[in-house]
């Protein structure tokens, strides 16, 4: 995606599609939209693009016209694990960088723990190889969580780049850059 100029996109009820990552686009998807007619442009940037026959302005909030169901349940996936369990590792408490944690089995799979919700949590390199030989538990039992806790979670870690046409659609609590 072109990072320049990106546009956030909203379903039907102006709701960002997704917090975490956010529902962008590149600026040439969301002038394609707009132009299919699946789309509307809500907030612009002041940049124009040309094409022979139009001008536009580039569109900064684009909105669904149809209203597309968010899903009822929370995606099983190593971020959402991290994003459920905020970045801390479940041992120690300390919060790392996505990079700095693994995806661990509170009873290993040797034991007959399963790769799931309930069994699996954040940790950090340190206390995943130590946990098993100090029979160290996780400081929160992992459980699968809501669409609502999940997005709860997603709020709490704003992207880089905001722009200030997207402030009415989301919910950060940072000033957002000029």
């Amino acid at each position: 995606m072109s990072s320049a100029h990106p546009a956030l996109v909203l379903n039907a009820d102006f709701q960002p599609l997704s917090h975490f990552p956010l529902s962008l686009v590149s600026w040439e998807e969301a002038v394609r939209s707009v132009v299919k007619g699946t789309h509307v442009v809500v907030a612009e940037y002041d940049q124009v693009v040309r094409s022979p026959s139009v001008v536009m302005r580039m569109p900064s909030v684009i909105a669904l016209r149809e209203y597309v169901r968010p899903p009822t349940r929370v995606a099983f996936t190593r971020f959402n694990v991290f994003l459920r369990d905020r970045f801390r590792c479940q041992y120690c408490g300390d919060q790392h960088l996505r990079g700095e944690l693994t995806f661990d089995h509170v009873i290993p799979r040797a034991d007959g723990g399963l790769t799931c919700w309930e069994n699996i949590v954040a940790a950090c390199s340190p206390c995943n190889t130590k946990k098993d030989r100090l029979r160290i538990k996780p400081l929160r039992i992992p459980r699968e969580p809501t669409v609502h806790e999940l997005a709860a979670a997603q709020r709490l870690f704003p992207p880089n780049f905001l722009h200030e046409t997207w402030r009415d659609f989301l919910w950060w609590d940072v000033e957002l850059e000029p």
